[in-house]
């Protein structure tokens, strides 16, 4: 696999829905900004619909499902509630996060070492029904494994350590924890998992990321929503497609 490969752009809109949230109105509006990210070109719209609804609801779940000509990647916890909300709506895929009420946003991968047994049997239902699963992971060696014995399609291996070490000047680390998802990803890949990769990424560190041969899409919200505030939804998916694709070169 070479680095010619095209890398896809999922847009997460869930903080549009945290601005909505924020005066309690209809505006704005998550499936309108996920539309216009279809048109500006991305590939797929990520929404996580949190157990405390903190920014998407079940209502926006099945107006995107209604609405969008593009896959949605539902995002949930594992748990017995989402799992059936998921299975109500059979979105293309659902990515498996680990989440705690008390976090901003999610801080870290999937433990799926210490949980295979209960994830794998909560995978099978949600395959049975024809949805592509992801599991949210860090690029340790013992989740990618465990990811791959799951019953998984797919891992996302979590961007957000490499993204705060670049944000902090802790440019040895940084580079330390680049070259570790190079080789998680490397890893996933040859035990016949989909990569791809999503946390904290901007324009400064969407490169490096993108390079990874292996990967096949990144998932990207908080930053695209907040660069829209200054140049727009569409102006911001199209710079990032550009990087992407230009790292890809």
């Amino acid at each position: 696999m070479t680095a010619t490969h095209r890398l896809r752009l999922g847009v997460n809109i869930d903080h549009v829905a945290t601005l909505r949230n924020a005066r309690g109105s209809a505006y704005p509006d998550p499936l309108r900004a996920a539309l216009l990210a279809e048109a500006a070109g991305a590939d797929g719209i990520t929404a996580h619909l949190r157990e405390d609804r903190r920014h998407i609801r079940d209502a926006d779940v099945a107006a995107l499902m209604a609405g969008l000509s593009r896959p949605l990647n539902f995002e949930m916890a594992a748990t017995p509630e989402m799992q059936d909300i998921a299975l109500a709506h059979r979105p293309h895929a659902v990515c498996l996060v680990p989440e705690r009420r008390e976090e901003r946003t999610t801080e870290g991968g999937l433990d799926v070492a210490g949980d295979e047994v209960r994830l794998t049997a909560f995978i099978a239902p949600l395959r049975a029904a024809g949805i592509r699963v992801s599991l949210f992971i860090g690029h340790a060696p013992a989740q990618i494994a465990a990811a791959a014995r799951s019953g998984a399609a797919v891992v996302e291996l979590h961007t957000g350590a490499y993204c705060d070490l670049h944000a902090e000047g802790r440019f040895v680390e940084r580079d330390a924890e680049l070259v570790a998802l190079r080789q998680g990803a490397e890893l996933a890949f040859g035990q016949g998992l989909e990569v791809h990769a999503g946390h904290g990424l901007n324009f400064e560190t969407v490169g490096p990321v993108a390079a990874i041969p292996q990967l096949r899409e990144l998932n990207i919200g908080h930053f695209l929503i907040g660069e829209a505030v200054f140049i727009g939804l569409g102006p911001a998916i199209a710079e990032m497609r550009r990087r992407m694709d230009e790292a890809r070169a």
